[in-house]
């Protein structure tokens, strides 16, 4: 599902949902840099971790 993101995507880390709502910076392969409400800027492993996308916010070109 991560090969769907794009800058200015919302997501939510599903095994961290303190971290709040994110939105993806940048997406280069499998590394993901998103900067979420509570934890700030944080690089994702893509092949570790499926980033679940939050459709209606964000990117509304």
């Amino acid at each position: 599902m991560n090969s769907i993101l794009e800058p200015g995507m919302i997501v939510r880390h599903p095994q961290q949902p303190d971290w709040g709502l994110g939105q993806v910076q940048s997406r280069i392969g499998d590394r993901i840099t998103v900067n979420f409400e509570h934890q700030g800027k944080v690089t994702i492993d893509g092949r570790v971790i499926g980033l679940e996308p939050i459709f209606g916010l964000g990117n509304k070109d």
